[in-house]
């Protein structure tokens, strides 16, 4: 009778570890892949990343936003060459300069907004260099090595039933948090590159300031916006970095739940400093 009990249990112990190790393994592949994802997608420009949309984009905004950066532009002209006129004493003390002044900066305006999707998409070449060029220093893996899950297997196969159904409990609420947060890990990274193409789309109008001193601040804070989001990609991938190196950091003990809930405690860690990378971006160039 004993010896049908204790099979009975061992078989009972299997089961619930082998429940347990397929939700955590479950779990951490879900958030390795996600979070592997992001360094692949953060380095791609908008061009690479859907050329689909982007050629809509372009077409939007050469087709349509690109005539009234033109209107604009003649409206700005038009006032720049009032402001030299009144400057001079309503032409009283008469200077040729002036036009001459005049011809070239309403030339370099339009060659600024005939050039806007080329300037546009070099800011982002740029950014995409710098996210390459992270990607390679910040090497380190999320994965958890098969050692340490043969360590985590080997306690689970020491404890009693009771605690047993407590952590498979435990860890199909925990895969279920973190498959949310993976979800959540790639909402914040589309609308980042969704954000991206807004910009860009828009992106005529203000460069079609930039000919009169007073109103380029529009185009100089655009300027600034598009640096700003372009690097973000470089301060997510700081954030992955430093996720690999905490999780790499977890030394798995008998007290698996802990260890677990840490694990939950990180990836939400990441959500939220990945939410923040945005405004971090813009706080330090000074774009509104």
């Amino acid at each position: 009778m004993d010896s049908i009990l204790q099979s009975i249990e061992d078989w009972l112990r299997e089961v619930l570890v082998s429940g347990i190790m397929n939700n955590l393994t479950n779990t951490f592949d879900s958030v390795n892949a996600q979070v592997g994802q992001i360094a692949t997608e953060v380095g791609q420009t908008p061009a690479n990343f859907s050329p689909g949309v982007f050629a809509m984009i372009r077409t939007l905004s050469e087709n349509v936003i690109m005539p009234i950066a033109g209107i604009i532009l003649t409206f700005i002209a038009c006032y720049e060459l009032i402001q030299l006129v009144i400057s001079r004493n309503n032409l009283a003390h008469f200077e040729t300069w002036i036009f001459f002044k005049w011809v070239f900066k309403t030339f370099i305006a339009v060659t600024l907004i005939s050039n806007t999707m080329n300037i546009t998409m070099a800011v982002f070449d740029v950014a995409q260099y710098v996210v390459q060029q992270s990607g390679g220093i910040i090497s380190g893996s999320t994965a958890i090595d098969a050692s340490t899950l043969a360590t985590m297997q080997a306690n689970l196969e020491a404890m009693d039933i009771g605690p047993l159904i407590g952590i498979l409990l435990q860890s199909i609420i925990v895969q279920f948090l973190v498959y949310l947060l993976s979800a959540l890990i790639f909402v914040i990274v589309y609308a980042r590159m969704i954000e991206i193409y807004l910009m860009v789309s828009l992106a005529p109008i203000p460069f079609a300031t930039f000919g009169n001193k007073e109103q380029s601040m529009i185009g100089q804070n655009y300027l600034r916006s598009l640096f700003a989001i372009g690097f973000q990609g470089f301060l997510i991938m700081v954030c992955v970095g430093i996720y690999a190196v905490l999780i790499q950091n977890i030394a798995f003990t008998s007290d698996i739940i802990g260890t677990l809930w840490g694990i939950v405690g990180y990836t939400v860690l990441l959500a939220f400093t990945l939410f923040k990378t945005g405004s971090v971006a813009k706080s330090v160039l000074h774009a509104h």
